[in-house]
C-alpha cells in the first residue's frame, strides 16, 4: 500500500492516524465485552475504518453523513460522546434510542448523522431527500451516503441512484465493496466487475478507490466534495475494501478463503498508515503509545459512566407518547360570515393543497405526473403554474425512492406531501412507510413530516391493482396516522389538518366520490379535527359505525328502507379513531353494525368490533354485527364488483340487526 504525503501538514496526518485509531480501539474494547456478556451484539468495522474516518473528515461537520453497521469511524470522528455510544450499544436510557433500538440504527442532527434501518437500501432515498433539502435552500453542501456492495442488489439502490441523477442532486453514493454480503460473495451478488461500470448508466461519475488507504480516501471524497458543492450533482465512489470479522460477531468467517484474509490482513488500515507515520517521522513509538493511552483512557471513562447508569425502568406511558411527535391540533374554524362555493369532492382536495402551498413556504408536492399534467386525477391541475417546478416535483416512477426523499426533506425542515397515482401502487414504497416515517420518532425523535395522498377504492372498474382498500394495511402500523374524509367539507378541513400535523399521515381519498360528490363548502382555510368523528345522522333503533363510501352506502340504504331510524358515524379517521363517540352512539342504541368497503376479514371493523364487545358490552342488545366487501381481489367486470362490494349484503344485514 502506497501513501502519497504531498502536501499534506503532520497535524492533518496525526488527525487522520488518531481518528484510524478510536474506531479501532473501541471495537477491541467491544469484542472482550461481547465475549463478557456485557453487550449482546456487535458488527465488526474492523479493516474498514479507513473509509469511515476518511469520509466523514472529507466533510463539512455541517453535511449530513448517513452510515451503515460498520461505519464507528463515522460517529467517533463527528465526536459523540463515548458515554452515550457506549449507553446507546447497552440500550440505556441515555443512549440515542433509549433502549429502543441497537447499534447504529440512530441519528443526531446535532452531529448531521441519520443511521440506519436493518433493510439497508431506504438509506439511499434518505440522503437524496436531504440533498433535494441543500438544492431548495441554496445551500451548498454535499450529503455522504453507505451502502455495502450486498445492499446494492436492492431496489431501493436502483431508485436512489437514478433521481438522485435526474435531480442532479449533491450526493456521494460511497460503496463499501467488502466482496461479501454477509457470507454471500459477490459473485453470487452481481455480474458485473466493477462498480463504476454501473455510474454511466445513470449518467452518472463514478471513482474507485483504494478503501483501505486512509490518504486516498481523505484526499478523494475531499476532492469530490469541493466540486459537488460547486456543482450539484450525484457520484457514485467504489471503496474497496475487506471485513476482517463476520458479518457479526456470531456468524464467524469460515466461508471465507483462508489466502483472501492473509491478503487483506496485509492491507489492515491502521497497521500500514502508522508504518508510513513512522516512517515519514510523524510519530514516534512513544507518541504512538501516548495516542493510544489518552484514547484508551477515554473509553475507559466513557464505559465508567454509561456501565453505572441504570437498567431503565419500564414506563409505558413514556412509550406510548414517543410514538408520535409531540402535537396539539388547533383547529381552525372558517369565518362565519365568509363565501361558500360548490366544490366537487376532487375540488376540495385540490382546493386544501393550493392554500397550504400559500400558507408553507417549506411545502413540498411530489408525485408522477403531478405537475404539468395535474396528476391522473388532475387534483393538482395549475400549481406547477402557480408555486413551480421545484415546488411541485414530477418523480420518476420510484414509489420507495420518493417517499425516503421525503423522509430526508423532513430532516431538513420541510413539508412534504406524496402522491400515490393510486393507492394499490403503495406496496412499491410500503418498507419505508411501516419502518421508516413510522418509526423513526419513536427510535431517536426525528419526526416525518409527510402526507401521502392514497386515491384509493372500487366502484369504477379499474380491476385488482387499481380499486384496493389497503387502509388496513396502515391502522396496524403505531407512528402513522390514517385519514379517510367521506365528503367535501371534511376533505378540505382533514387535508389542511394532515399537512399541520408534524406526524406522517396517510390520506385515503375514494375515487369514486372525486367528482359524484358536491357540496357548498367555505372559500376559507380551515380545519377538521383528527381523530374525531362525525354524526352523519341520528335515530334510535342502531348504529351504523364507517366511512368514506360506506357513509354514503348508509345513508343511502336507511333512506330506502324507510324503518329503521339509526345513527350513523362517521370515523373520519381511521388512526387515531374516536373511541368515545363509539362508545356514545353504541350505549345509546345498543345496537351495532360496522360498514367498511375492504375486505371483511383483517379490515379494521373487526378491531372496532372487538374493542366494544371489550368496553361496551353492558350496553349492547344484540351482537356486534360486521359488513364488508368479499374476501377475494377487486374484479373488473361491473357485474362482479357489485358482487363484491358489501352493499347488498349490508342491506340485508341491517334488517337482521334491526330485528334482532
Amino acid at each position: 500500500m502506497r501513501f502519497y504525503r504531498k502536501n499534506y501538514s503532520d497535524e492533518t496526518l496525526l488527525a487522520l492516524y488518531e481518528a484510524l485509531l478510536r474506531p479501532r480501539l473501541i471495537e477491541e474494547k467491544m469484542l472482550i465485552l461481547l465475549r463478557q456478556g456485557k453487550i449482546s451484539k456487535w458488527f465488526s468495522g474492523i479493516g474498514q475504518e479507513a473509509i469511515s474516518v476518511g469520509c466523514t473528515l472529507a466533510l463539512k461537520t455541517t453535511e449530513y453523513i448517513l452510515p451503515m453497521h460498520r461505519n464507528l469511524g463515522v460517529f467517533t470522528s463527528r465526536d459523540i460522546p463515548y458515554h452515550r455510544l457506549f449507553a446507546q450499544f447497552q440500550g440505556k436510557l441515555s443512549g440515542f434510542t433509549k433502549g429502543r433500538d441497537r447499534s447504529f440504527h440512530f441519528g443526531t442532527n446535532e452531529n448531521r448523522i441519520v443511521g440506519m434501518i436493518s433493510h439497508l437500501g431506504p438509506q439511499l432515498a434518505i440522503a437524496n431527500g436531504i440533498a433535494l433539502g441543500y438544492k431548495l435552500n441554496n445551500e451548498s453542501k454535499v450529503v455522504v451516503v453507505f451502502s455495502g456492495d450486498g445492499g446494492t442488489s436492492e431496489g431501493d439502490f436502483h431508485e436512489a441512484m437514478n433521481v438522485a441523477a435526474v435531480w442532479n442532486l449533491p450526493v456521494l453514493f460511497v460503496i463499501e465493496n467488502n466482496g461479501y454480503g454477509l457470507s454471500t460473495p459477490s459473485s453470487e451478488q452481481f455480474k458485473f466487475k466493477k462498480f463504476v461500470d454501473k455510474g454511466p448508466g445513470y449518467g452518472m461519475e463514478t471513482e474507485r478507490v483504494d478503501g483501505n488507504n486512509v490518504l486516498k480516501v481523505y484526499e478523494t471524497m475531499s476532492n469530490l466534495a469541493a466540486s459537488v458543492r460547486r456543482k450539484p450533482r450525484p457520484v457514485l465512489v467504489e471503496m474497496l475494501t475487506f471485513r476482517m470479522r463476520g458479518h457479526e460477531e456470531a456468524s464467524g468467517t469460515k466461508y471465507v478463503p483462508e489466502k483472501l484474509m492473509e491478503k487483506w490482513a496485509r492491507k489492515d488500515p491502521v497497521d500500514n498508515y502508522q508504518a508510513f507515520l513512522l516512517k515519514e517521522g510523524v510519530i514516534n513509538e512513544e507518541i504512538d503509545n501516548e495516542i493510544r493511552g489518552l484514547i484508551k483512557s477515554e473509553i475507559d471513562k466513557g464505559l465508567e459512566i454509561a456501565f453505572a447508569e441504570a437498567t431503565p425502568e419500564t414506563d409505558s406511558a413514556m412509550e406510548l407518547d414517543d410514538v408520535y411527535f409531540p402535537y396539539r391540533q388547533q383547529v381552525i374554524d372558517p369565518s362565519d360570515n365568509g363565501k361558500l362555493s360548490e366544490k366537487r369532492f376532487v375540488d376540495a382536495i385540490s382546493d386544501g393543497l393550493r392554500q397550504s402551498m400559500e400558507k408553507y413556504a417549506n411545502l413540498i408536492l411530489m408525485g408522477q405526473d403531478v405537475a404539468e399534467y395535474g396528476g391522473v386525477f388532475k387534483v393538482t391541475e395549475g400549481m406547477v403554474e402557480t408555486f413551480g417546478r421545484e415546488r411541485i416535483r414530477n418523480t420518476p416512477l420510484c414509489e420507495s425512492a420518493i417517499i425516503g426523499a421525503a423522509l430526508g426533506l423532513s430532516i431538513k425542515k420541510f413539508k412534504t406531501i406524496v402522491e400515490m397515482q393510486f393507492a394499490d401502487f403503495v406496496t412499491c414504497g410500503f418498507n419505508q412507510i411501516v419502518n421508516n416515517l413510522a418509526k423513526i420518532h419513536y427510535r431517536w425523535g426525528q419526526h416525518a413530516d409527510v402526507v401521502i395522498r392514497m386515491p384509493t377504492g372500487a366502484g369504477v372498474g379499474a380491476g385488482p391493482f387499481h380499486s384496493q382498500s389497503n387502509e388496513a394495511w396502515f391502522t396496524h402500523t403505531p407512528g402513522l396516522k390514517v385519514v379517510y374524509p367521506s365528503n367535501p367539507y371534511d376533505a378540505k378541513g382533514l387535508i389542511n389538518a394532515a399537512i399541520e400535523d408534524p406526524n406522517p399521515v396517510m390520506f385515503f381519498e375514494h375515487k369514486m366520490l372525486y367528482r359524484s360528490l358536491q357540496e357548498a363548502i367555505p372559500d376559507d382555510y380551515y380545519t377538521v379535527r383528527i381523530g374525531e368523528a362525525s354524526l352523519m345522522a341520528e335515530g334510535e333503533d342502531l348504529s351504523v359505525i364507517t366511512y368514506g363510501a360506506g357513509v354514503h352506502w348508509a345513508l343511502q340504504t336507511l333512506e330506502e328502507m324507510g324503518h329503521i331510524s339509526a345513527d350513523v358515524l362517521d370515523l373520519r379517521s381511521l388512526l387515531p379513531w374516536d373511541k368515545q363517540a363509539v362508545e356514545n352512539t353504541v350505549r345509546k342504541t345498543g345496537k351495532v353494525i360496522i360498514l367498511h368497503e375492504d375486505c371483511l376479514t383483517g379490515g379494521i371493523g373487526g378491531e372496532i368490533a372487538a374493542w366494544i364487545a371489550e368496553n361496551c358490552f353492558t350496553g349492547l342488545d344484540a351482537p356486534v354485527m360486521r359488513v364488508g366487501s368479499l374476501d377475494t381481489p377487486v374484479p373488473f367486470s361491473t357485474y362482479l364488483e357489485q358482487n363484491f362490494l358489501p352493499k347488498k349484503r349490508f342491506r340485508i344485514k341491517l334488517q337482521e340487526l334491526y330485528a334482532y
